[in-house]
């Protein structure tokens, strides 16, 4: 399974993206988890594996390049990309000298880019966890009961919903 966090502080660009990443990208079991809070983001990677992040650089709460440079401190072989209609050079500059960033999405995104820069990103992501000993994602099992398929479509359409966190008590913490 590729697992993919996108962050921006618009959910209609969110939306579009993840509809194009389904769309064009032809991925067997991507799952591309959207955020618009950096906070949640980031402790949804403290708990989960992504193999790329492609965060906005302008949001209210925090930069895309601080969020990006927190996200290499607690997952540094997780591909890190920003999505921006900036144009600065400054912008490019500080993502890349802060935070390591591989690639630059412009807003708006071309369909075959957008196709282009995930395949690399990817492909770099394996050689990074290669490099580091540990296998690239394996490919999905061959048989699945219902079950298994259900779960797997309940998880993709809405990340964390078969994560329940209990209290102490036995009590569910929504």
């Amino acid at each position: 399974m590729r697992r993919i966090l996108l962050l921006d502080d618009e959910m209609n660009v969110l939306l579009a993206l993840q509809r194009s990443m389904r769309s064009q990208l032809k991925i067997p079991d991507l799952q591309a988890e959207i955020f618009t809070n950096p906070f949640e983001a980031l402790e949804r990677v403290c708990v989960c594996d992504f193999d790329v992040a492609i965060s906005d650089y302008h949001m209210p709460q925090m930069s895309g390049v601080a969020f990006l440079q927190a996200l290499k401190d607690v997952a540094p072989h997780t591909v890190r990309m920003m999505l921006t209609a900036s144009t600065e050079f400054e912008t490019a500059i500080s993502a890349i000298n802060e935070a390591h960033v591989f690639r630059f999405i412009p807003k708006p995104w071309q369909l075959e880019d957008l196709r282009s820069t995930i395949g690399d990103a990817l492909a770099l992501r394996d050689s990074l966890l290669a490099e580091h000993g540990r296998p690239a994602p394996a490919a999905p099992p061959a048989q699945l009961t219902p079950q298994e398929l259900e779960a797997q479509r309940l998880e993709a359409e809405e990340p964390g919903i078969l994560k329940v966190r209990r209290a102490p008590d036995g009590s569910i913490i929504l």
